[in-house]
């Protein structure tokens, strides 16, 4: 592997003092650190001690005194290949979220479109405020690995969950999302999520709880890896990871139809949406007027779509299916995975706690020709790592299990 190329965002926290421990123990691992130093954050650190340790001038102003075309924000984030923002305070963690831009490091981190690392740190009343919490499910949602806050005894005084995590957690995280960053490069993927909406009439569909969360997880973590990203989604309320082409779709028919158009040209599809199984024969013109007498619906059976495409692979293709089952989920999906022929079935029960349909955790068995594995609770975006971990090393033997 190349040396990783590192740029570390350091904003403005008592625990940005730390900043020079990271950036040693990144450039002893090998990366080529590259800093950028808020105005705030310089209260706590010095340029001259991160230029020291990083071997490159230390970035502060937007537009510095003495200017240099060749390094602006456009070029520092081309030549980053992960963004490590370390330590990330609230109002930091606030601007990411939303898509400020009044600064070098905000206005580099849109630039940006490889894997970015945020570390956090902040008074636990701050890290536990529901604002805090809803920006962090935000990036996670695009895409960033968050490295949690550590517990323990703040410099303010107070007790909990908020003070940075330890500095070989940091390192590690980086070098990992680094490793990770170009892994997919030159592959194609394929990704569907998210329900179906099957029309009744014009007001009522019937469908289901999906919320897609886990299939958009997937998409963003093969975007950061390089990979060529393509998701078909069903109707959402979630926005789409950055740099993905999304489909929208609404109905089992016309998923079939993106799906069937799409999947011949691309190394790895993962069908995470929950399709439904049936549709009205017919949607009725006008609302139907259901009160006070009994009313039935004719139902006709949607294509099978994971069959279809197993049936129509291309050599070396890797094919995964998902099964959100209720009661033994593993059973079931062993069963399903047979009778699909796909590689590889990721399967979880709905109704566990913590698992279910619009959870930012979950927790699934892979199921393949080798047998079962049932993987810890965890969250989605870790989830789709994990997966795309063992989809790669399918691809690389370019083996297809039957």
């Amino acid at each position: 592997m190349s040396t990783p190329k590192i740029l570390l965002g350091v904003t403005g926290g008592i625990a940005a003092y730390k900043a020079a421990e990271l950036t040693r123990a990144l450039s002893k691992s090998g990366a080529e650190v590259q800093v950028i130093l808020t105005g705030r954050a310089e209260a706590f650190v010095t340029p001259l001690t991160l230029a020291t340790l990083s071997g490159h001038r230390v970035w502060k102003d937007e537009f510095p005194v003495e200017p240099t075309p060749s390094m602006g924000h456009i070029e520092l984030g081309r030549w980053a290949e992960t963004l490590l923002i370390a330590p990330a305070t609230a109002n930091s963690l606030a601007r990411l979220a939303h898509g400020l831009a009044d600064d070098l490091l905000s206005t580099v981190a849109l630039v940006f479109q490889g894997p970015l690392v945020i570390a956090p740190a902040m008074n636990p009343r701050m890290w536990d405020h529901p604002e805090t919490r809803a920006n962090v499910q935000q990036l996670r949602r695009r895409g960033a690995t968050i490295v949690e806050p550590e517990s323990g005894l703040m410099a303010c005084g107070d007790e909990g969950s908020g003070r940075l995590a330890a500095v070989e957690q940091i390192v590690a995280a980086t070098l990992s999302a680094a490793r990770r960053s170009q892994e997919f490069a030159g592959r194609s993927v394929l990704v569907t999520a998210g329900p179906t909406h099957e029309p009744l009439d014009p007001v009522r569909f019937i469908g289901n709880r999906s919320t897609g969360l886990q299939g958009f997880a997937i998409a963003a973590a093969a975007h950061a890896r390089g990979a060529r990203v393509t998701l078909i989604a069903g109707p959402t309320a979630i926005d789409p990871p950055f740099g993905v082409e999304t489909v929208r779709v609404e109905t089992a028919l016309q998923m079939h139809q993106a799906t069937m158009e799409r999947a011949a040209g691309n190394d790895l599809v993962v069908m995470t949406a929950a399709v439904a199984d049936h549709r009205p024969a017919a949607m009725a013109a006008e609302k139907l007027a259901l009160k006070d007498r009994e009313h039935s619906v004719a139902m006709l059976p949607n294509p099978d779509i994971l069959a279809e495409l197993c049936a129509a692979r291309r050599p070396g293709q890797v094919i995964v299916g998902f099964a959100a089952e209720t009661g033994d989920a593993i059973v079931k999906a062993t069963a399903k995975r047979l009778r699909k022929g796909c590689d590889v079935i990721v399967a979880n029960d709905v109704v566990e706690r913590g698992a279910g349909f619009g959870s930012e955790t979950n927790r699934v068995a892979w199921v393949d020709a080798a047998g079962s594995e049932l993987w810890p609770l965890m969250g989605k975006r870790e989830v789709a790592e994990r997966l795309l971990d063992r989809c790669l090393v399918l691809l690389n033997s370019n083996r297809v299990q039957a």
